[in-house]
């Protein structure tokens, strides 16, 4: 049995810390006018139940995967987590802060920031291809690769089935 075993947070905090500022900043400075505001009165509510949902979402994904599928004990035993939240999407605590993030400026209602959610989504793809998808392939081989072909990066899904 490996006794190394991937880092419990991996990548993860400065992903995290990095979303949250820039929707954080991206918001103020729509606020102040810095950054123009496109908005839809008329469908406000739209936004602001979509942003509730992705709210959830996210909150979801961060209990099942920390609470619920307890992630932490599965890194220290060098076990590869499929099951569970994992079994629809591999990064479901980074995915979660996504999900609330996007929820958030979804709710704020201003259509330039709404660009920020594909920014999230393409610094993670590149964040875990650079890093966590390489230590997870030195470490579990052929079983993350097929894992990886199965289940979504960030997006959760019902895995394809190779049944």
């Amino acid at each position: 049995m490996k006794t190394k075993h991937l880092p419990i947070l991996g990548v993860g905090p400065m992903y995290v810390i990095s979303i949250i500022l820039m929707t954080v900043i991206s918001i103020i400075l729509s606020t102040t006018r810095m950054i123009p505001i496109i908005t839809f009165t008329n469908i406000r509510w739209i936004f602001v139940l979509s942003g509730i949902l992705c709210f959830i979402i996210g909150i979801t994904l961060w209990l099942k995967a920390v609470i619920i599928d307890r992630l932490d004990a599965h890194i220290i035993k060098n076990e590869l987590v499929t099951t569970g939240v994992y079994a629809y999407v591999r990064n479901p605590v980074y995915s979660a802060f996504m999900f609330v993030c996007t929820g958030v400026l979804l709710i704020y209602g201003n259509l330039v920031l709404l660009v920020l959610p594909i920014i999230y989504w393409g610094f993670m793809t590149v964040l875990m291809k650079l890093t966590e998808e390489k230590w997870l392939e030195d470490l579990y081989g052929k079983e993350y690769i097929q894992y990886r072909q199965r289940v979504n990066r960030c997006i959760p899904w019902k895995g394809k089935s190779y049944e």
